[in-house]
């Protein structure tokens, strides 16, 4: 009997043993499943939105053909000549159209226009490769005549060797050659043949140049900023040349990515950037970067570049192209009464810093003659010690001195951790949204891997709900983890191990503040290295 006993005890053990396994691998697959499911809808979501803007764009191009119409129409000044071309039917629309008082839409030639003393200004008078469509990211690389040193194949190299297959089927790289000598850009071609002529016949690499016509006259630009006349005429044609690249790029995908012909690219940089695009919402974001430096490693939403290219049109004579996008940044979220901070905050909600850098500079001679530039992006090559996430905006304020610049702020955008110089009780950190907000969960993590005993101990989680809708809560649960402070705080959770990391309860929602309130001093120090509050799904 006492055999039995023991036999049947092991075969329970054995079975519950085996049921956790069962239960815990089911688990796993469907937490798999779900996040794929979740990235495919993000992808869909994403391509359904290029959809609609398409459609719109093709309503904006019949309006331009209607415009066409009204023109010819005017031209002709009533001349039955100039209409016997036209059928009846067509006739009979081109009389309701100038019957019209419509108002005089302002376009690209208003901006630029000589392109209207040649009908070829605006297509490519070079264009190699298959005008693959529909991928997922478009990277742009502009190219122009160096006396010194070419970079091109290189950053080619760099760029197609850390693509898998896959990848390679989801992407289409455009070089434009910037230069109207014909010659070289056929010698360029001719190199880029020999060296990436599968690339090139499969669809994933493209080579285009402008016609002479697209350029306005150069030669007496202002000078302005202390700039010479060179350099205005420098930064002012490759304002240009971005505009020709992304106005040639924005239908062919999802993403496009501005890079430079003098860069390395780190490995899976593809399907991190891609990766971290699906991850934010649409509205959330403008401009994703993925380097420091200059105008490298730049992502935005290929329906957004037609705002871009109108932008930096308006302007190309006057400044540089990485001041016109931050005036763009200005003009969408910046409010003139309030302060620089405040612009610089909102401004940093819809241009968000990727980390560490995915690209990185490596051209000595720049393109404009005689200037050496020994660029390098530092994020490149450095461990990351913090990790990163896109938090909603806030102004975040701690009581805790800051050590070597290792400010609350970076650390809430993601750019680097927080230290703070032995908390007492009675110390604080404080985010406080610029609106209320639901917010699902939160995590926070001390400590990293160079000083893991820098944690946050003692510490609890405290938020402010927008209206008092705490009180009812408490009433219904009683429990001392929502106890009320004094100042309307209602607290929510603890540091356990140096982690915090919890949900919040609908109706705490929504909340105009999360505090982490120090309740008794401190032997080290505090590392702050992640920050993550996660909004619900069903706001922007």
């Amino acid at each position: 009997m006492r055999l039995r006993n023991g036999t049947l005890a092991t075969v329970s053990v054995f079975l519950t043993s085996f049921l956790s396994v069962s239960w815990y691998t089911a688990w796993q697959n469907g937490k798999e499943k779900l996040n794929a499911y979740q990235h495919e809808f993000h992808a869909l979501r994403e391509r359904l939105r290029v959809a609609e803007h398409r459609t719109l764009q093709r309503s904006s191009e019949l309006n331009a053909v209607l415009e066409q119409f009204k023109r010819i129409v005017a031209s002709s000044n009533g001349s039955k000549e100039a209409l016997n071309n036209f059928s009846d039917d067509a006739k009979k629309i081109l009389k309701e159209l100038t019957n019209r008082n419509a108002l005089q839409v302002p376009n690209i030639y208003h901006h630029m226009p000589h392109l209207l003393n040649n009908e070829e200004s605006l297509q490519p008078a070079v264009q190699v490769g298959l005008g693959r469509t529909g991928v997922s990211l478009v990277l742009g690389i502009p190219t122009v005549k160096r006396k010194v040193k070419s970079y091109l194949a290189e950053t080619l190299h760099s760029l197609i060797d850390k693509l898998s297959p896959e990848e390679k089927l989801d992407c289409v790289i455009v070089v434009f050659v910037g230069e109207t000598d014909l010659n070289h850009v056929h010698s360029v071609l001719d190199n880029l043949e020999k060296e990436f002529s599968f690339e090139i016949s499969s669809g994933l690499i493209e080579v285009i140049s402008p016609h002479a016509t697209y350029y306005p006259e150069l030669a007496n630009l202002r000078e302005t900023f202390g700039d010479s006349k060179e350099r205005v005429r420098w930064r002012t044609k490759q304002n240009l040349d971005y505009c020709f690249l992304m106005m040639y790029a924005q239908k062919k995908g999802i993403y496009y990515v501005q890079l430079e012909d003098d860069i390395v690219a780190k490995d899976h940089y593809f399907s991190t950037m891609k990766n971290f695009a699906l991850q934010l919402s649409s509205e959330d974001w403008m401009i994703l970067e993925f380097s420091q430096l200059g105008f490298i490693g730049k992502m935005f939403q290929s329906p957004d570049l037609n705002l871009i290219v109108e932008f930096i049109l308006m302007f190309h004579k006057e400044k540089p192209i990485d001041w016109l996008l931050d005036h763009i940044l200005w003009v969408k979220v910046c409010n003139p009464e309030k302060d620089a901070k405040h612009c610089e905050r909102q401004k940093s909600n819809i241009r968000i810093r990727f980390r560490p850098s995915l690209f990185q500079h490596v051209g000595l001679h720049s393109s404009l003659a005689g200037k050496i530039q020994k660029l390098t992006d530092k994020d490149f090559m450095k461990p990351l010690l913090h990790k990163m996430h896109v938090n909603p905006a806030a102004e975040v304020t701690t009581s805790l001195k800051v050590y070597q610049g290792h400010t609350l702020d970076k650390a809430y955008l993601g750019e680097d951790f927080f230290w703070g110089i032995t908390p007492v009780a009675g110390d604080y950190i404080l985010f406080k949204f610029d609106k209320p907000l639901n917010i699902d969960r939160y995590l926070f993590h001390t400590g990293n891997t160079e000083h893991p005993a820098d944690l946050l101990v003692n510490t609890s989680v405290e938020v402010l709900p927008y209206k008092d809708s705490g009180s009812e809560l408490l009433q219904e649960t009683k429990e001392s983890k929502h106890k009320r402070t004094d100042d309307g705080f209602y607290r929510i959770g603890r540091f356990e191990n140096g982690i915090a990391d919890g949900t919040i309860h609908l109706k705490l929602n929504p909340i105009s503040a999360i505090r982490l309130s120090i309740l008794q001093d401190s032997e080290v120090w505090v590392l702050l290295d992640e920050i993550h509050l996660m909004k619900a799904t069903s706001q922007s």
